[in-house]
């Protein structure tokens, strides 16, 4: 089974977003270089953060969001972004009225449920958490092997937090990653067992 990955970008103060949920100039690093991240040609990042980026994005077999974030992004169409190929959301309520079927997205009930459909829908590639709720209660539940930040100088002050409501102390490595980007630092931390 691929590893489960923590990831998103977040400010210097810990937080994915304000309190409206705007993340502000958290991205603004994803346009900031001259190398092309995808086909789009919207994103643009330095080579540094490309190098470091793109390997990690192709890897990426299932990202799990919360019922927030499918809705905040209205499904993103049924396409799974950047490329992914499945989509897990976790919710206690119904897939959404009109919903295609055949899109690959799959809604569970819990975080344990998620990672387990997620994992199986990997295989061997990663299994992405986005940060915030969903993602510290999947770290509270000890299944992330691995948390990824992408640090943008900013300060927000307050908003929606990297960790959401976690509130017990868990252990990371020291990182093993330290890559400085345009307007961004890339971190990568295990996750101690």
């Amino acid at each position: 089974m691929g590893k489960v990955v923590m990831y998103s970008s977040v400010s210097v103060d810990g937080f994915i977003a304000d309190e409206h949920d705007q993340p502000g100039p958290l991205f603004a690093w994803l346009t900031s270089g001259d190398v092309p991240l995808d086909e789009s040609g919207v994103l643009k990042v330095s080579r540094t953060s490309y190098d470091y980026v793109r390997p990690y994005w192709d890897r990426i077999g299932v990202t799990i969001v919360g019922r927030h974030v499918f809705d905040l992004t209205d499904g993103w169409d049924g396409k799974p972004p950047s490329g992914i190929d499945h989509v897990v959301v976790v919710t206690h309520r119904p897939e959404p009225e009109g919903w295609d079927p055949a899109a690959p997205f799959h809604f569970v009930d819990g975080v344990e449920a998620a990672v387990a459909t997620a994992q199986q829908l990997a295989g061997d590639r990663i299994v992405e958490v986005s940060a915030g709720d969903v993602g510290g209660q999947v770290l509270a539940a000890g299944l992330v092997d691995e948390v990824r930040m992408d640090v943008a100088p900013v300060v927000f002050g307050s908003g929606k937090r990297y960790f959401g409501s976690v509130h017990a102390r868990h252990l990371l490595e020291d990182p093993d990653v330290v890559i400085p980007g345009n307007g961004v630092l890339h971190l990568r931390y295990r996750v101690r067992r």
